[in-house]
């Protein structure tokens, strides 16, 4: 017999279903809140996102959006638990390598249509197929299901992929090997469904306002790039009379200090803090600024290609540059929000994940900065032949300082020479993924709460491994821990490998350092993933 892991959800809906008519009354029905009689929730994003197609988005900024959009399998709540979405429970066998998921029979896309188990089909086996050469392809490999690897690498008919519908209201999953998390990753863009017969009609110009067809809680009814991006409710979404805010409008801010002017002249209920002005603003405005643990790390990647630098393909020279840094110059003085310094990749807030001992971490900053310039003379550099090299980030205040920062620092303990460049969002992702840098900015925010989602990106043949670093050991030891009970032993091993070859260098650890308006009500400040949905918001009256 199948061994029942049914999600039940008749609590969870008795307790989270609000009537049209409670809303009618301007009342919040659960916290008892009086409501805003305008429910528009508007909020700065730093740059044009890549795209609202689930199987092609591939930043933070359009992955909020892809939410709002549409709806996955899966949900998460404000804690990061999961709930039901398009599925009301999942069953798995025995050996748990089948998943099968029911599908509620009243959600609907947006056009009145059903949304059907073949929609999965079809989204799912969108994101193999080499045609389409989804950005987030390796992410369906990375979550075992069968035959993907080798559909990816155009050896298997995307047909053969294991995901099937057997009948409207049930898909089936097949995995390649158990997984632990499975479920968990189906709450990511990647996995959400796609309207087969639109995308046919429409291509790529099926994502534009007029032709967009989705199955979230809102709908795509404005979109000026480079500007704003306007989603507003779902009339045919299959909860609809739960949502309260009805209108989302996302404001690309280039300038973060622009965006907080217009964030206290009352445009924004929400943007980010610029570096540096988190303890002045919280001070000032207690009850709006907020910092708290994110799921995300910040780094800088070396270029280890064939056409790479030279001088990179010493580990030495790569630890060098990661020793001499101060990150508590950074977390501290420049950005001052929070943020924890970071000398590992996945981190500490990491579901399961105990932050193991490396070498540097347990340093003063003076050892550190000793043992960079003998490492850096070892590899012969110095005065009569200094290190140069460009590095590159994506346009951002904040990123501008830090950079400006590490080739300081690097150039007064060093003598290290850097050439700085300013890149804009999508031509420095086209940049880095073409390996046309020597070191580049990098940021990862999970996919899922398990380290494997910071850990895989290092894997010699992930989509994301833009600094093409390989380790067979490393290869060795993430395949290992897709099976195994306990990966205390193996992450600590594959973190310990990369502080000693310093593919990366890590900077710090992420916080969520907002100005949110205080009528802003359910914000999920204790979900490390900050996968927020708009429909769990709502608008307090001031």
């Amino acid at each position: 017999m199948n061994k029942q892991t049914r999600l039940l959800i008749a609590s969870f809906l008795s307790s989270t279903f609000i009537t049209g008519a409670a809303f009618a009354a301007g009342v919040h029905p659960t916290t008892g809140e009086a409501l805003a009689d305008d429910q528009t929730f508007t909020y700065r994003i730093l740059d044009e996102h890549s795209s609202v197609d689930p199987q092609v988005v591939e930043d933070v900024s359009g992955a909020e959006i892809v939410r709002d959009l549409f709806e996955g399998l899966m949900n998460q709540d404000r804690d990061g638990n999961l709930v039901p979405g398009v599925a009301t429970g999942f069953t798995t066998n025995d050996t748990k390598d089948v998943y099968t998921f029911t599908l509620r029979d009243t959600a609907k896309w947006s056009n009145g249509d059903p949304v059907i188990a073949s929609d999965f089909v079809f989204a799912w086996k969108r994101a193999v197929d080499p045609e389409l050469s989804s950005p987030y392809a390796w992410f369906v490999q990375l979550m075992s299901i069968e035959n993907a690897g080798a559909i990816i690498a155009g050896e298997t008919a995307v047909d053969e992929l294991g995901v099937t519908a057997i009948d409207d209201h049930t898909l089936e999953v097949r995995l390649s090997a158990p997984l632990p998390y499975f479920a968990q990753m189906t709450t990511h863009a990647t996995t959400f469904p796609a309207p087969q017969k639109v995308i046919e009609a429409h291509g790529d110009a099926w994502t534009k306002p007029e032709n967009i067809v989705s199955n979230g809680a809102y709908v795509l009814t404005e979109h000026l790039p480079q500007e704003r991006s306007v989603r507003e409710r779902n009339a045919m979404y299959w909860d609809n009379e739960s949502t309260i805010v009805d209108k989302v409008v996302a404001l690309v801010i280039n300038d973060e200090n622009v965006a907080l002017t217009r964030y206290l002249a009352g445009e924004l209920d929400r943007t980010e803090v610029p570096a540096g002005q988190f303890p002045r603003l919280q001070k000032e405005h207690p009850a709006e600024a907020i910092s708290f643990p994110r799921l995300c790390n910040y780094y800088y990647t070396f270029n280890l290609s064939e056409d790479g630098p030279e001088a990179f393909k010493d580990p030495r020279v790569r630890q060098a540059l990661s020793l001499a840094v101060d990150r508590k110059i950074i977390t501290e003085k420049i950005l001052a929000g929070g943020q924890p310094e970071a000398y590992t990749f996945a981190p500490e807030a990491t579901a399961g994940f105990t932050v193991p001992e490396v070498e540097m971490s347990a340093m003063t900053q003076a050892e550190r900065d000793s043992l960079a310039k003998e490492l850096l003379a070892e590899a012969g550099y110095g005065p009569d032949n200094p290190l140069t090299f460009n590095m590159i980030y994506n346009t951002s205040e904040s990123h501008k300082k830090i950079a400006v920062a590490l080739g300081q620092m690097w150039k007064q303990k060093l003598g290290v020479q850097t050439d700085l460049g300013n890149l804009e969002w999508k031509v420095f992702l086209e940049t880095r993924g073409n390996q046309d840098f020597d070191l580049a900015r990098g940021a990862w925010c999970g996919d899922y709460n398990e380290a494997s989602t910071f850990l895989d990106l290092l894997q010699s043949d992930s989509g994301y491994n833009d600094g093409k670093f390989q380790n067979t050991r490393v290869d060795e030891l993430l395949a290992s821990a897709k099976i195994a009970s306990d990966t205390t032993k193996i992450y600590t091993e594959v973190e310990q490998i990369l502080a000693q070859e310093s593919p990366i260098i890590p900077i710090y650890h992420y916080a969520g350092v907002y100005m949110m308006d205080s009528d802003v009500g359910n914000w999920p400040v204790d979900n490390v993933e900050q996968n927020w949905y708009s429909k769990n918001l709502y608008k307090i009256a001031e």
